[in-house]
């Protein structure tokens, strides 16, 4: 596990010296929903539209910052930040890049109509200025430490497409113009997408010629690809398959094996008097309890976190007891997992008024996280013994996200979600602004708090961490919202996953904390 913690790359198998094609077909666990780079705040589709568009500013494989569209970035008085721009970069079309299209990708982004978790946790509080057509300047309210970080989250499309620029023009290939590496082809929902190299490409050609990506949700269908030879490499690798990939098939393939910066949580309905699936243990109509922190902290000590990670997920994740783990910016040194303690559990629940427990369902995906649904069943035996009435409800990620953001103001349908979380900015102030700051839409936070959690002391801190520019103490601010928000259950953490890859001999990935598989990351031993 420290080999792992370390983000430490493993590679099994001997390695072949024979030629390759320069085609590359890569199995993904979960298909992207959609080409639009600006539709869905979800790591699939950000890997996928990485190889498409380009940001201002890329991130490597452990979130570090480098220049991409833009050169050189800087901060030139307390609310503004300046951008020199990359010249002589040109669309797939031809078209020359410049800061009219930057400006029109910020102002797109956060206002794609149906989108089921918007970026404007990225754009929010910004305005984008052409200075000319190599300098914008990003104005902020106050300072904002963050700029770097946040708008290297927002891919960049061409201004000439302003009037085709809806989804439906991007899935079909009419508006996924970008500046990256390779060129859109196709996309056959369910079935393919394929691209070619972007021989014109600002930062060199790419290694691969051609693209294909091809969804495979089935774990065994996905492994079973790689061993016959169908893709050259797959992500998520079942955990149940690891050992066995190491020994039984380690002349066929290398794994890749690295730590995550992704938390899988739950969220609790902490908005509504009546939740919808809640009732009472005879089937009648309750008050929330949800609404109660201690049910609320009832439910995590009733979580075997050590037992999800071993029997679940085969002790391939770290037990979590916060928002990130260990080594990013705005970690708790305090903060561990919570003990698994049932019979406190039964407790507290006592305590709150609910000694027989009531009903209540756990609704998440079956087809996004590793061993989601499975995850999702462990909850819920988990919550039965301690007197809770469990349903567990799992369905196909695009159902289920668009019914965890369905309603008015992006309510959600459900009482007690399961979900997951990557640290786009690689700090702490991601998940605290997105899932524990109360929902406010125009500020752009709280724009995944499914919960709708909402204390206005954690917003005062993430607020003020967010303008702070001293890293010592926006690190203390962030230490002190994580702390007060696991207090008060504003979501509760279950365990970050730990990412494995595998490629045919032959092929190596480098594993990335953001949990992308990119072609740019594949190269040939």
């Amino acid at each position: 596990m420290k080999r792992i913690l370390a983000a430490t790359s493993i590679a099994m198998g001997l390695l072949s010296s024979a030629a390759w094609a320069d085609d590359l077909t890569i199995g993904l666990s979960s298909e992207p929903t959609a080409i639009d780079p600006h539709y869905h705040n979800l790591t699939p589709n950000h890997s996928l539209t990485r190889h498409i568009f380009d940001p201002l500013i890329g991130q490597d494989e452990v979130q570090g910052l480098y220049p991409a569209l833009a050169v050189s970035w800087k901060p030139i008085d307390d609310t503004t930040w300046e951008v020199k721009l990359r010249e002589g970069v040109k669309f797939h079309d031809g078209t020359d890049f410049n800061a009219d299209d930057v400006v029109f990708s910020f102002e797109r982004a956060p206002n794609v109509p149906n989108s089921p978790s918007s970026m404007s946790t990225y754009t929010s509080g910004k305005t984008i200025v052409k200075v000319d057509d190599y300098t914008i300047h990003v104005k902020t309210e106050g300072p904002y430490p963050l700029v770097p970080n946040e708008i290297s989250q927002i891919a960049i499309i061409s201004d000439s497409i302003k009037d085709t620029s809806t989804t439906a023009d991007f899935n079909s290939g009419k508006a996924a113009i970008g500046t990256g590496p390779f060129k859109f082809k196709a996309f056959v929902p369910g079935d393919k997408i394929e691209m070619a190299a972007n021989a014109d490409y600002w930062g060199g050609a790419p290694g691969w010629d051609n693209l294909t990506f091809k969804p495979i949700p089935s774990d065994p269908a996905r492994v079973a690809a790689l061993l016959s030879g169908d893709v050259d490499i797959i992500n998520d690798v079942p955990t149940s398959d690891v050992e066995t990939l190491k020994t039984k098939a380690a002349d066929q393939v290398s794994l890749w094996q690295g730590s995550s910066n992704r938390v899988i949580y739950l969220h609790l309905d902490q908005f509504r008097e009546n939740s919808p699936f809640v009732k009472g243990v005879d089937g009648s109509d309750i008050k929330n309890p949800l609404l109660d922190v201690r049910v609320r902290k009832a439910l995590s000590m009733a979580i075997n976190r050590p037992g999800i990670v071993d029997r679940v997920m085969e002790g391939v994740a770290l037990p979590a007891g916060q928002l990130l783990p260990k080594g990013f910016f705005g970690v708790s040194e305090k903060l561990q997992p919570l003990d698994y303690d049932a019979k406190g559990a039964k407790a507290l629940l006592a305590e709150a008024g609910y000694p027989d427990g009531f009903e209540l369902t756990i609704h998440g995906p079956n087809d996004r996280y590793l061993n989601d649904a499975k995850i999702a069943e462990a909850v819920g035996q988990m919550l039965t013994r301690i007197g809770l009435k469990m349903h567990v409800e799992t369905m196909p990620r695009s159902v289920f996200f668009t019914r965890a953001s369905s309603g008015a103001e992006g309510l959600p349908e459900f009482s007690l979600i399961l979900a997951g979380w990557g640290a786009g900015s690689g700090e702490a102030s991601s998940p605290l602004k997105s899932l524990v700051h109360t929902y406010d839409k125009a500020g752009g936070f709280g724009s995944s708090n499914r919960g709708r959690h909402s204390d206005p002391e954690v917003d005062a801190l993430i607020e003020k961490a967010l303008a702070t520019v001293d890293d010592d103490k926006r690190r203390a601010l962030l230490v002190e919202a994580t702390e007060k928000s696991i207090e008060n259950v504003a979501i509760i953490p279950l365990h970050f996953q730990v990412n494995t890859w595998a490629t045919r001999k032959g092929l190596a990935y480098e594993p990335r904390t953001d949990e992308y598989t990119i072609a740019m990351g594949v190269s040939k031993n």
